[in-house]
């Protein structure tokens, strides 16, 4: 597991890098653009010759890139649909000019409308982004439920999927504070492995690209975005040792969106918690009795095989890596 920080790109992706490993991350995930703002933009020839330069000098192996906060997929509202779409497929872009291993999207609202609706106009607008970028996975992130929000079971997740024409990059990042939010019980190793069942059956574990790690101010079902630091709220530091310990995550990139202690996001310190959680629930977990692998370990997240440089190259769709040289997977 490849567990960091979402870090800011202020002065360049390259700047980014830079704070990833000062805190001591193996990933990083960025906004490429405002997040408050509709100001799409792509990087320069430079700015993404900086950026793999401090990759390949660095220990940071995996970068996501956030869609911003204002993009609803699922709007109703042509200028807002218009600006969304042009958001989606700027991220994407960036994404492959970096070599990204997904963009993660929260799908979308439907705000007081008809949800089925919804879906369909959401899968549109990814469709329509996905036709219009090549190369970078597109994830979509569960949601805590609040409201009209879409993404809150994993049969919305499939049916978004579906409603965008079931394309290969796209998978799906799970966030365990939103898990908890909706009402998914992700406190302990076999309520991972439920939770995981329930995926399984919905969208198939391959579909699983990304985490993200963010315990919860507000408890079980509660359907609020809320995070809280890693440990300090409802899912506690055994819950999410039990997620970080489930070994269908192995390989993939975790990033946390925490607050920080100075509210500027998580600090070396809680990343270094995260990576002893993951060792705690890895433990906890050989300690239970033998559960058969949900599907095997080589379909879902072959985690990185051997390449040139120290850049992971897995064969599956969802994970390739475009760091790997031509033909390598």
């Amino acid at each position: 597991m490849l567990i960091g920080a979402h870090v800011s790109p202020a002065g360049g992706p390259a700047k980014a890098v830079e704070r990833g490993v000062e805190r001591g991350c193996r990933a990083i995930q960025i906004f490429n653009q405002n997040p408050r703002a509709w100001k799409p933009r792509d990087y320069s020839d430079e700015e993404v010759a900086a950026f793999r330069e401090a990759m390949d000098s660095s220990g940071v192996d995996a970068l996501l890139i956030h869609a911003v906060y204002l993009l609803n997929c699922a709007s109703d509202d042509e200028d807002i649909h218009a600006k969304s779409l042009r958001s989606l497929i700027s991220s994407l872009r960036a994404g492959a000019a970096l070599g990204a291993h997904a963009v993660v999207l929260h799908p979308g609202s439907a705000k007081t409308g008809d949800v089925g609706e919804a879906v369909a106009r959401a899968g549109a607008t990814i469709r329509e982004a996905l036709a219009e970028s090549e190369g970078c996975p597109l994830h979509l992130e569960n949601t805590a439920g609040a409201g009209g929000t879409l993404g809150r079971s994993f049969d919305e997740l499939a049916t978004l999927i579906d409603a965008a024409g079931g394309d290969a990059r796209l998978g799906i990042c799970l966030d365990s504070c939103h898990l908890l939010a909706s009402g998914f019980d992700v406190r302990t190793p076999e309520g991972v492995a439920a939770v995981l069942e329930d995926c399984v059956a919905a969208v198939g574990l391959q579909r699983v690209g990304s985490l993200h790690l963010n315990d919860s101010q507000t408890p079980l079902g509660s359907n609020r975005d809320r995070h809280a630091a890693v440990g300090a709220g409802e899912l506690g530091e055994a819950g999410c040792a039990a997620f970080l310990g489930d070994p269908h995550f192995d390989g993939l990139p975790c990033v946390l969106e925490t607050p920080g202690p100075d509210g500027k996001g998580p600090d070396a310190e809680e990343i270094a918690l995260a990576v002893a959680l993951r060792e705690r629930g890895r433990a906890a977990r050989s300690c239970l009795p033998n559960r058969p692998a949900l599907v095997s370990y080589t379909d879902t997240n072959p985690g990185p095989l051997p390449c040139a440089g120290h850049r992971p190259v897995v064969t599956s769709p969802l994970h390739r890596n475009l760091w790997a040289p031509p033909g390598a997977g």
